[in-house]
């Protein structure tokens, strides 16, 4: 009963605070401006960096013209629906080639940053600045117009629908 207002992790019990932070370090939300330093170096948002320098992202250009960012724990699910596509699937052979072919690995060095390719920056039109976005489980790295431009096109129905697809 003493347990009010604390997590409860069914591995663990309750209340460990590494669990705690596991969990939000590995859920991506909210919005974050960036500016590229001269060497074209982003910070992530401290919220979102890794434990380790040696662990890696996986950066896709996402056709709606942002990077979509896949962290470690997502990579290992997306090698799993990869490798389901097989050989004889030419369609699906020939998405990947094309996504796999303009991807990039990331990793944060000891300040937090991140070098992005810059076939990956002029896909999302990139220049200078940046706004990171939570997707959940992934996030995304935006121009800042853009990005606005893209939120400008949903309607609050289409709004409502999504949410009402995930229960809330």
């Amino acid at each position: 009963m003493g347990n009010c207002g604390k997590l409860w992790d069914s591995r663990i019990g309750w209340g460990k605070q590494e669990v705690v932070n596991s969990l939000v370090k590995s859920f991506y939300v909210g919005e974050y401006v960036r500016s590229m330093d001269e060497k074209m170096r982003i910070a992530m948002p401290a919220k979102w960096r890794p434990d380790t320098e040696t662990d890696t992202f996986l950066a896709l250009p996402n056709p709606v013209g942002c990077i979509t960012v896949y962290p470690p724990k997502m990579i290992a699910r997306l090698e799993e629906k990869v490798a389901e596509v097989s050989f004889g699937d030419t369609q699906g052979q020939m998405v990947l080639a094309r996504l796999f072919s303009k991807a990039d690995t990331l990793s944060c060095d000891n300040k937090g940053r991140i070098k992005i390719e810059e076939r990956l920056l002029k896909h999302a039109q990139i220049q200078s600045e940046v706004i990171f976005v939570g997707g959940g489980s992934t996030f995304s790295v935006w121009e800042p117009g853009i990005f606005n431009d893209y939120l400008a096109k949903e309607s609050q129905e289409d709004v409502a629908s999504v949410l009402r697809g995930l229960g809330l």
